[in-house]
């Protein structure tokens, strides 16, 4: 009995140690864990600082001639014409070779129109012939009629001479009448003349009318047949809503394009950019693009264009703005279409002290880090600069290799805020997004 009361005084002991041992443990590695060491912590760099916009694009030729359909769609009053079928996009062809074949049903329908048009032209120009040379011929005739009435009563007026006055009188006033008569039958013969011209012009017009109109039609159906005007590549061309046209798209007389041939030797990668970062790009920065088809491949290029107006794009709720970046070097797997990365330099400073954005922080509209002096954390004022997605220029208030916490420590309302001086902390940061001036060295700050 005595063993067993040993034991299991033994036994109190060891649990009452490890029980104890426990506690401690907790206690430690609970002040551990609320200490600044237990924290993340990065050190202030200096070096060069890059801030780029990165933005997905796509391949474009900066030169390139489009494949169109017949111009004269809409003179041949068809303003909609449909792709019956299409080289597959890719293929090379050569000057003359067929690219597309349009469907030729509305223009059909339309030529029987114009040639039924034309053929009743024909029959109302013959019409107007045939009226202006009866009614012309009817008024040269009574000329003619009236003519010899003339000489009848010239000869009455002359063989009254010797008759009574009366009987004289009557001769000249039939004379006078015959006279005028005549007068006026060629007056109106010349009218007639003028009237059978000007329905002929307009006959005749609607004639040469129809017959152009059925000359276009004819030309439009034999561009059916669209062929390339040059040798090139056929890349096909974009409606509106971005989707390529393929067979059963609908071109018009205000879109006619069908396809281009770009010219691959000067290539440019299209992409948009939000409203917010537009106003950090302008023409002449630098950009590396990279493709998706193949990441390892990498090319330089410069700015070339940045719109003025934004726009509203299909794939986007917010306004967008058009940023043309052109290649420096040519590449044979560059294709038109191809997906691009774009990352255009927006501002490189060459020496400058920068922390991680996440060691930044903010209190009463005043830019803090938390800096390690030791193990003690202090709060401290710094002057930021330009910031890109990951890093922050720090102007002011740090220096290189102090430590800074990543998370804000716990207490840190209990701090005390280490302002800089007055005319520090009033002069404002010299590197801002869009410029290229190095920040000035921060004064050491060592404890």
């Amino acid at each position: 009995m005595r063993s067993m009361r040993v034991l299991r005084s033994h036994r109190f002991l060891v649990v009452t140690a490890v029980a104890t041992i426990g506690a401690l443990g907790v206690w430690i590695l609970a002040r551990q864990s609320s200490s600044p060491n237990s924290a993340i912590v990065a050190r202030v760099k200096r070096g060069p600082f890059v801030v780029t916009v990165t933005t997905a694009g796509e391949l474009r030729a900066k030169k390139f001639v489009q494949v169109t359909a017949p111009p004269q769609l809409q003179q041949a009053g068809v303003y909609q014409i449909k792709i019956a079928s299409l080289v597959p996009e890719g293929t090379v062809v050569k000057q003359g070779e067929q690219v597309a074949e349009l469907d030729r049903s509305a223009l059909a329908s339309k030529l029987a129109d114009v040639t039924l048009a034309l053929q009743k032209a024909e029959a109302q120009y013959e019409q107007a012939q045939l009226d202006s040379a009866l009614t012309l011929s009817g008024a040269r005739e009574s000329i003619r009629t009236m003519e010899l009435g003339l000489e009848e009563k010239k000869l009455a007026k002359e063989e009254a001479v010797y008759e009574a006055p009366t009987v004289k009188r009557q001769a000249e006033i039939d004379y006078e009448k015959a006279e005028r008569a005549l007068a006026q039958a060629k007056t109106d013969y010349e009218t007639k003349t003028e009237q059978a011209r000007a329905k002929m012009r307009e006959v005749g017009a609607d004639l040469a009318r129809q017959k152009n109109t059925l000359a276009v039609v004819q030309d439009v159906m034999a561009g059916c047949s669209v062929k390339a005007p040059t040798p090139g590549m056929v890349i096909y061309a974009k409606e509106w809503n971005g989707k390529k046209r393929t067979a059963g798209s609908q071109v018009s007389s205000w879109d006619p394009a069908v396809a281009t041939l770009p010219d691959l030797t000067e290539m440019e990668s299209v992409t948009y950019v939000n409203e917010i970062d537009v106003r950090k790009i302008a023409a002449g920065q630098p950009a590396v693009i990279t493709l998706d088809a193949d990441p390892s491949k990498r090319f330089s290029g410069t700015v070339s264009s940045v719109a003025n107006v934004g726009e509203q794009r299909p794939s986007t709720d917010a306004k967008v703005f058009e940023v043309k970046v052109t290649l420096a070097q040519a590449d044979t797997t560059l294709r038109p279409g191809m997906t691009t990365g774009n990352a255009i330099e927006t501002l490189k400073v060459p020496d400058a002290l920068f922390v991680p954005l996440e060691a930044v922080s903010n209190e009463d509209s005043v830019a803090l880090v938390y800096r390690l002096s030791g193990t003690r954390a202090t709060k401290q004022e710094v002057v930021t600069g330009a910031m890109n997605d990951d890093e922050v220029v720090i102007a002011r208030g740090l220096a290189e290799g102090d430590r800074v916490l990543l998370t804000v420590p716990t207490g840190h309302e209990k701090l005390k805020l280490a302002r800089l001086p007055a005319a520090d902390a009033a002069k404002p940061a010299s590197v801002t997004a869009g410029t290229t001036t190095p920040p000035p060295t921060p004064a050491a700050n060592q404890d």
